[in-house]
């Protein structure tokens, strides 16, 4: 049985699971086109995820994914956190405000504790994805037992071969020209391997079925993707510009104005890809300290961003981006599933 017919869903177009862009509406409108939705949650609440959840299955009977972080917890740091603080000083003094006193943890890992299980269990989506890492063998086995789908993103070799190993069913293969943060399992690994070549390296190594992400844009990449051998592929900037996504006006209007990408930890300790902007002028300078770890220097940015934005600067947003920005479309998502299905067909 091969994906479409598992996930029961007509098109190999996944909607990549994007914490703080997704919404059910915009999960809704690509499942009915007959792709597979998706909702970001690794930055939610149990409550706000459960609302979330339940609002996409009211908007459509079709499957779609749930996602959630699987980062290893990092222990408290005082002295890295407060080298950091000091560095970020500056940025704030910009804005007439002194940097915070302290970090906080702000988004949990599915690895804490069940409480994200549960909420799956009891919800029952088609299918759940993981970011950063795998879960617990007995999270993964509860899961299995209720007939859930499971995915784990793979940015290497070797992390895919833990994800066969592990009992999932799905290999996310993540090459380096995606957007958002680096699946990558330990921060400080990274074999940056494009998206054509890893589908390749994975599909020689492992038996389980491979779906594509990094870079994808339009139909004809998503062909090339799937003549390697993935068995779908999974789009996440294309469909940002949505008017259905949680995307504010100026990440919108940044897409499309400032088509160019770098990867950085700076902003959440964590390698992401998005639009360059204050954070590669100010930050990310040859003589910057280590990065306060992930989720740690995540809530100091997002404190920098409110205050800027209150005074009129939204360049230090975190705007997440693939490196093929620059091919983007103006077009709402059914629309651009239309459009993606027939370039698929034709190319």
């Amino acid at each position: 049985m091969n994906i479409l017919q598992r996930l029961e869903i007509r098109h190999p177009i996944f909607l990549a699971p994007m914490a703080g862009v997704s919404t059910p509406e915009l999960a809704a409108e690509v499942s009915n086109q007959g792709g597979l939705g998706s909702l970001g949650l690794g930055a939610s609440s149990v409550a706000a995820a459960r609302e979330q959840i339940l609002k996409t299955q009211a908007l459509t009977e079709h499957a779609f994914q749930v996602n959630f972080f699987c980062h290893q917890p990092e222990p408290l740091d005082e002295n890295a956190n407060q080298i950091w603080l000091e560095h970020l000083q500056p940025e704030f003094a910009k804005f007439n405000s002194k940097v915070p006193t302290d970090l906080k943890c702000i988004y949990p890992s599915f690895l804490d504790n069940d409480d994200f299980l549960n909420l799956v269990l009891e919800t029952q989506p088609k299918a759940v994805s993981f970011h950063f890492g795998i879960p617990h063998q007995y999270q993964i086995q509860k899961l299995k037992d209720a007939g859930i789908i499971t995915m784990v993103s793979a940015t290497n070799l070797a992390e895919a071969k833990a994800i066969e190993e592990a009992g999932i069913d799905i290999i996310i293969a993540q090459g380096v020209e995606a957007g958002g943060h680096r699946g990558i399992f330990n921060p400080n690994l990274d074999g940056a391997i494009k998206t054509f070549d890893l589908i390749q390296l994975i599909k020689k190594y492992c038996q389980i079925p491979v779906v594509a992400a990094g870079g994808i844009m339009n139909g004809q990449q998503a062909k090339q993707a799937l003549n390697l051998g993935a068995e779908a592929v999974q789009l996440g900037t294309a469909f940002v510009q949505c008017k259905s996504s949680n995307a504010n006006a100026a990440y919108r209007k940044a897409l499309f104005d400032h088509p160019i990408t770098q990867i950085t930890a700076s902003i959440s300790g964590r390698p992401a890809r998005g639009l360059i902007n204050q954070w590669a002028c100010f930050v990310d300078l040859p003589d910057r300290p280590n990065v306060a770890p992930y989720p740690y220097a995540y809530d100091l940015a997002k404190q920098l961003n409110t205050l800027a934005v209150q005074q009129g600067e939204s360049g230090y947003g975190a705007f997440w981006a693939g490196s093929n920005v620059a091919l983007i479309r103006e077009l709402e998502a059914q629309d651009l599933m239309n459009q993606l299905i027939l370039e698929m067909n034709q190319s």
